[in-house]
């Protein structure tokens, strides 16, 4: 048996994936315990969970202005909230590796002190990252953002990490678990002998006892839309231009929205709106989703093979969504100016697949499945928590 030690932000799209992980560990008769916000962790996992609870940074939250994108709204989210939250993750980290001592850390991508308090105490650790966009080096084209990145992630190393490494952070040398496929990647140029595509995590959630399932209707297509849990604020307006689209088309399709902020309102009838909803169990009787591009939602649809329509706002979701365009699987729109006319259509040409998107969706989503998930995860683990405590031996 073996102890792990999962390090993750307050962010349901970043505890989801290694929730799934964890379990399948467990299962195997591993001992597991998570560092992060104990409630948020509990919340999306099992309420019993071993937490070392790790609290936010006073005044840390997410909220943007609305119109921020692209790089101001990039180094606003690490100034304001990564950097501040490794810091303050700090102390509570290695005392979660003083006490539960485990033999890995599985550290999330943007949890930063995951990864440089192991370094500095000489545990290993793997990195997981429940996004593609790392991956293909986003900044690549902005060489200014990332020196500027570069050289916060190595000032909060010299305070919180060891001073004598030299790598990016978030990236381990022991290993990568990625939630993808190389196809939905594309041609990205990576460190293949330290990356490990498993595809996403399908597994059991916290069941919503409540929803109505006796109100979808089989004669139409299931339609599953969601801007995640922190853009449907700012996504009003789309959320409005979308209900107009399914109304239009509500002889052929049935809409069923997350909208765990509550601000869509009066609903159509025949729509369904909920502030949780079974995400999985919703997939596995849809037709096609619309999204903002998050990619737990944009993996999860494709490994249901499941085309999508796709309305990225910013961060990683971009990348995502090139990714999904580029593989034929779905369609772009502009999230800040798309009409109701324009999102029917799209949606209508993912539906009748005339240019494919099914099909290609269809063909992601082998691919996504034979990555193996959560069990593939796991057995990486195990084998690096097998192995002697030095990245050459596992990048060898």
């Amino acid at each position: 048996m073996s102890r792990f030690l999962l390090v993750v932000p307050p962010l349901v799209g970043h505890i989801n994936p290694l929730a799934g992980v964890a379990a399948e560990l467990g299962r195997r008769g591993h001992e597991v315990a998570w560092c992060g916000h104990a409630e948020r962790i509990r919340s999306l996992t099992d309420d019993r969970a071993q937490v070392h609870d790790a609290p936010l940074p006073e005044g840390g939250d997410l909220s943007r202005p609305p119109g921020l994108t692209g790089p101001g709204a990039f180094r606003f989210l690490w100034e304001e909230f990564f950097v501040p939250l490794a810091e303050s993750m700090a102390p509570h980290v290695e005392r979660a590796v003083s006490e539960f001592r485990p033999d890995v850390v599985v550290t999330d991508q943007h949890a930063v002190a995951g990864a440089l308090v192991p370094e500095r105490l000489g545990v290993p650790y793997l990195t997981s990252a429940s996004t593609s966009a790392e991956l293909v080096d986003p900044l690549a084209e902005l060489p200014k953002v990332a020196a500027w990145l570069a050289d916060r992630l190595d000032a909060l190393r010299q305070r919180i990490g060891d001073p004598s490494a030299d790598h990016d952070p978030r990236f381990s040398p022991y290993g990568i678990l990625a939630f993808t496929s190389r196809e939905l990647l594309g041609d990205a140029d990576l460190p293949w002998e330290r990356v490990h595509l498993v595809g996403p995590v399908i597994a059991e959630r916290p069941e919503d006892p409540d929803f109505p399932w006796d109100d979808l209707d089989a004669d139409r297509d299931l339609v599953f839309v969601s801007l995640g849990t922190a853009n449907t604020e700012a996504g009003q307006r789309f959320l409005g231009e979308t209900v107009e689209a399914l109304h239009h088309l509500r002889d052929r399709v049935q809409g069923v929205f997350a909208d765990p902020g509550g601000h869509l309102g009066e609903l159509p009838a025949g729509m369904l709106a909920r502030p949780q909803v079974p995400q999985l169990d919703l997939l596995s009787r849809a037709k096609a989703v619309i999204s903002h591009s998050g990619h737990n939602t944009v993996a999860e649809s494709l490994w249901h093979g499941l085309p999508l329509v796709l309305a990225p706002i910013r961060d990683d979701q971009p990348i995502v969504a090139a990714q999904v365009v580029a593989a034929g699987a779905g369609v772009r729109v502009r999230f800040g100016r798309v009409k109701a006319p324009r999102i029917a259509e799209a949606l209508t040409t993912v539906l009748d697949d005339a240019e494919g998107h099914r099909t290609a969706a269809a063909a992601i989503g082998r691919t996504l499945r034979a990555g193996g998930g959560q069990h593939t995860a796991a057995t990486h683990l195990e084998r690096l928590a097998a192995q002697p405590v030095t990245a050459a031996t596992v990048r060898s």
